[in-house]
């Protein structure tokens, strides 16, 4: 169902590649006589309205029972496709680590594949606080990564302890989850 909750969910899953592009591309600034900030400004602000998207489908969906198995889809694959697109940008460029963002990448392909497995099994495991935070962790380094402002590499190396931590704390809830229906 395409819902207002799913239109933001899908507008994020649009703004990600043409994010991605403007990170990779800061010659069309430079070349037409901007300085190399005005791709920063440029990438970031979209960084910023694609992230707000992601507080308002989730608001909107509470609030006015709005929440779908679409949007239970979209909504983690937009923040994926967003999140990763920065940092892969970020990374291409050379303004990001590449453990860093491998260590992230291998966490969000390992929980996908975990929750898909749950899906098929009819087993549940929903997102914490943990992976919550994590979520907002990584978008501020982002920002700060875009923005080059100082200590991005330090939040980035935040983020990857809250994306492991996260992590193993959805694989601890998803063998809870196991064993609980394997009991029953």
């Amino acid at each position: 169902m395409l819902n207002l909750p799913n239109l933001l969910a899908s507008l994020r899953i649009l703004i990600a590649p043409v994010m991605f592009w403007i990170i990779l591309n800061p010659q069309v600034f430079t070349a037409n006589g901007f300085d190399i900030t005005w791709n920063y400004y440029f990438a970031s602000l979209l960084f910023v309205l694609a992230s707000a998207t992601d507080f308002f489908d989730g608001y909107i969906a509470r609030q006015w029972n709005q929440m779908t198995m679409l949007g239970a889809i979209l909504d983690p694959l937009a923040d994926k496709m967003l999140t990763l697109a920065a940092f892969l940008g970020l990374m291409v460029m050379g303004d990001a680590s590449p453990w860093a963002i491998y260590i992230i990448i291998v966490r969000e392909l390992f929980i996908t594949g975990l929750r898909t497995v749950g899906v098929s099994e009819g087993i549940s495991v929903k997102a914490s606080w943990s992976g919550k935070v994590k979520t907002v962790a990584q978008m501020i380094a982002i920002g700060f990564l875009l923005m080059h402002w100082p200590y991005g590499t330090a939040l980035l190396w935040f983020a990857v302890f809250l994306t492991v931590y996260s992590g193993l704390e959805y694989l601890w809830g998803f063998k809870k989850a196991i064993m609980k229906e394997s009991i029953v």
